[in-house]
């Protein structure tokens, strides 16, 4: 095993542990019965605040993986072959993304609900896939420092800009696309600010790939992220207020109120020194496989907890009734299920795909033969009514 191989270990890691926290998130989020949600109760307020990071996290590091594998290889622009697989990756998350919102039960009855167009993780995970694959290749041609710069200029466009944007109704567009804008109808993520955090996560990645081979880049790193996150969690807040005062624009302030994305940006960096930190202990095969499966969980989870093409999920039938000991029971049992499939499917998929792609021909080659033979029956049908009318002489 190389050397380079073993520094993205810690990615794996990250990646487990950020989707065992979405896992037991949802589960909780969607289940607990709203009499203990208590800002005030020290467990639920240090509960809720850990699974504001889930997101951030889990999109950062996306973009992480995705960059870092983009840039490794000795191709660029149209001739790296890693740009035609995420154009592929980002298109099938986008349709997956939808596929997972859809209900056979209303398409029976005719009817595509409107939570079918509602956007969610995997839709701006896709699109961000695809809106960095844009950066790379437009500025292709360009110095070198040009890529990551674009990138991190656009987290920072997004997140200090989010307070103007995030009033915006987006009417001007179809519905199906303003939601991709606004959470206005019900979108759980929007691709602004949330690109920000893949187009960081892909920033942090070109730099690490810069320096792989220098013997001080964990320590140098780890001790960055931590002094950048801790800045940014404590005073990233007063840096905008006193921003606001001095030259007097509301947006600086508007951001002081409400100051979620860069404090958040700091946890995500410091959760990234921590298992960078530990990254000699983080080698638990499960563990690694896991934040190798991700889609796969995620896929799961939904369809159990939310009830994807059926409607039957464990949400409609214990939305909001649950007590914290049961929740957080179930939480364990429903991270330990979704885990043990997604793992199951992953060691069987070449063989599930091969039998679906088998069973789509089947149907494939029944449904010709049906159409086949429907069309001779017409066909003397309806020869034999014209002779009957004497059209045709026997």
């Amino acid at each position: 095993m190389n050397k380079s191989t073993t520094r993205l270990y810690f990615i794996d890691a990250i990646r487990a542990w950020a989707i065992l926290m979405m896992l037991q998130g949802h589960f909780i989020d969607g289940l607990l019965d709203n009499t203990f949600r208590d800002n005030s109760n020290i467990f639920f307020s240090v509960w809720k605040y850990f699974r504001g990071i889930t997101a951030p996290v889990f999109f950062t590091v996306s973009g992480f993986i995705f960059t870092y594998l983009l840039i490794k290889v000795p191709q660029t622009g149209w001739a790296n072959p890693r740009v035609k697989k995420g154009i592929k990756r980002g298109i099938e998350l986008l349709v997956i993304g939808y596929l997972l919102r859809m209900n056979f039960l209303g398409l029976l009855k005719g009817e595509i609900y409107e939570s079918f167009y509602l956007v969610d993780v995997l839709h701006c995970i896709g699109l961000s896939i695809l809106g960095i694959l844009a950066i790379y290749l437009l500025s292709n041609r360009g110095k070198q420092w040009l890529f990551p710069s674009l990138l991190l200029i656009s987290t920072l466009i997004l997140f200090v800009f989010e307070p103007y944007y995030k009033t915006q109704s987006f009417s001007l567009f179809p519905q199906w696309l303003a939601n991709y804008f606004t959470k206005t109808n019900g979108s759980v993520f929007t691709i602004i600010p949330w690109f920000g955090y893949t187009a960081f996560g892909s920033f942090i990645s070109i730099l690490f790939a810069k320096y792989k081979d220098h013997k001080h880049l964990y320590t140098g790193s780890i001790s960055l992220f931590m002094i950048i996150g801790l800045t940014l969690i404590f005073y990233s807040s007063d840096f905008f207020l006193a921003l606001s005062n001095y030259s007097g624009i509301t947006l600086f302030s508007d951001i002081f109120y409400n100051n979620y994305l860069f404090i958040r940006l700091g946890n995500v960096l410091l959760v990234f020194s921590v298992f960078m930190l530990f990254r000699q202990f983080l080698t638990n095969k499960t563990g690694l496989r896991l934040g190798q499966s991700t889609l796969s969980i995620y896929v799961i989870h939904f369809m159990i907890l939310y009830g994807s093409l059926t409607g039957l999920g464990l949400y409609r039938f214990f939305h909001h009734s649950l007590h914290p000991i049961i929740a957080i029971l179930g939480a364990v049992v429903f991270m330990i299920i979704s885990s043990y499939l997604a793992l199951r499917y992953e060691d069987h998929k070449v063989r599930i795909k091969q039998s679906a792609a088998h069973a789509l021909n089947i149907a494939k080659f029944q449904l010709e033969k049906i159409l086949f033979i429907s069309l001779d029956m017409f066909r003397s049908l309806f020869n034999s009514i014209i002779r009957l009318f004497g059209f045709v002489k026997n």
